[in-house]
């Protein structure tokens, strides 16, 4: 079921892309403009899909993005049926199309997501109280402690926390002895849904051996494990002052089974479900934004590291911008870890990534929607004719940064895993 999530996942990415190209395709065609060629990915070509009303369809063997060819796509060509011949309206129309489409998609998803069950993936996530309901809470290991009990047991990370039994049985219908069980009956075993009942029960049975009904790779299995016991977990934090207001959160202070767990929940909505899609992308487009920026003042300590030859400077800024990035191969391992939460995760990231792409394509970013829109503004503001070269010029150059950053990305992406 995860592979087949996963491919579903990497078929949809691509799908935003397609659907992005659309927007350009069916504007420029109501607008008078003839399109020469959409294409998937980006060339050399595979293959040539066929050819319609003037138009090629053609597969590209770069998957990393894709794009429509307009006759005459300079803002200086005159050619009848070319881009630069339609009226600025329509130029504008065209290049936000593609953005249009990217948060036509975004509310859609988010809006079934609502309906059927929203994952909740950051703090204070937007939706209405009084018309949601929790419909499915699990808890799931981000991090374990070295020698901690966790480690010792065999524990790995993503792996699901279902229930801890103080005797350590598998009290369900095992009479083949397989490692393997599905329990009938909760009887022994302590069901959590939440970090708080997590922590809630092996506090309560701290220095015990305990048995862990977990979930790996869609199996369930019983792990045995001590407990650290109350008075080792208590001295540990006191003498590391874990309970003092000024404590950071750092990894130095100990639990009982020595985990990070992350709690991963569904909340459905019913009647509200469009204005928690529209409330969510508010949320989402702020936290973007406070992201691009913090990725900005990463570069800029980067910078001024270089200048001022300050090691820590520049180490910092580098941990903090590449933070802020993903590329394709983080969007591929985000795609492939989420595969084992269910459809609802695949979903709710591809909705959030549909959101990103219109961000930065509306961002007067050279070589994207956004910074050709913004340099044909410019030069029609000014009333100075926008020579093919010129633009030529500030897109090609946009284009190479844009290729250098994602090499850089990949490179971080690869690093980081």
């Amino acid at each position: 079921m995860s592979i087949l999530l996963l491919i579903g996942g990497l078929i949809l990415f691509i799908g935003l892309v397609v659907v992005h190209e659309w927007g350009h395709f069916i504007m420029a065609r109501r607008s008078g403009v003839e399109v020469e060629e959409f294409a998937i990915g980006f060339p050399p070509r595979a293959k040539l899909l066929k050819r319609k009303n003037g138009t090629i369809y053609t597969l590209n063997w770069l998957p990393l993005g894709g794009y429509v060819k307009l006759k005459g796509e300079h803002d200086a060509d005159t050619t009848t049926g070319s881009f630069g011949a339609t009226s600025l309206a329509n130029k504008v129309k065209i290049m936000t199309a593609g953005v249009l489409m990217n948060v036509i998609v975004a509310f859609l998803l988010l809006t079934f997501l609502a309906l059927v069950g929203m994952p909740k993936l950051v703090d204070n996530q937007f939706t209405v109280a009084r018309n949601t309901k929790i419909i499915n809470s699990r808890v799931f290991i981000t991090d374990i402690e070295p020698n901690s009990p966790a480690a010792k047991a065999g524990l790995k990370l993503r792996d699901r926390i279902d229930a801890i039994s103080k005797t350590g049985l598998c009290l369900g219908d095992n009479s083949n002895n397989d490692p393997f069980c599905t329990l009938t009956e909760p009887a022994g075993f302590k069901p959590l849904d939440s970090v708080k009942s997590l922590q809630k029960v092996t506090k309560s049975l701290g220095g015990q051996n305990v048995g862990i009904l977990v979930s790996r790779d869609n199996k369930l299995m019983i792990v045995s494990s001590g407990l650290r016991s109350k008075s080792e977990v208590d001295s540990y934090n006191q003498a590391h002052h874990c309970n003092d207001q000024n404590y950071s959160g750092d990894r130095a202070c100990e639990g009982y089974l020595g985990v990070v767990p992350t709690e991963y929940s569904l909340q459905r909505s019913t009647w509200s479900a469009p204005i928690v899609a529209a409330g969510l992308m508010k949320q989402f487009t702020v936290l973007t934004f406070k992201g691009l920026w913090s990725a900005i003042k990463g570069l800029g300590s980067i910078v001024a590291g270089l200048v001022t030859n300050n090691h820590v400077a520049r180490e910092n800024g580098q941990t903090v911008s590449s933070q802020q990035v993903a590329g394709p191969v983080g969007i591929f391992v985000l795609l492939k870890d989420g595969s084992i939460l269910g459809y609802q995760f695949i979903l709710m990231i591809i909705a959030v990534i549909s959101l990103t792409l219109a961000i930065m394509n509306i961002l007067p970013i050279p070589a994207l929607d956004g910074g050709r829109l913004f340099v044909t503004l410019l030069f029609h503001a000014f009333k100075k004719p926008l020579k093919a070269r010129t633009e030529d010029l500030i897109q090609g150059v946009g284009f190479a940064v844009l290729l250098v950053l994602l090499v850089l990305v990949t490179v971080v992406d690869i690093h980081r895993r």
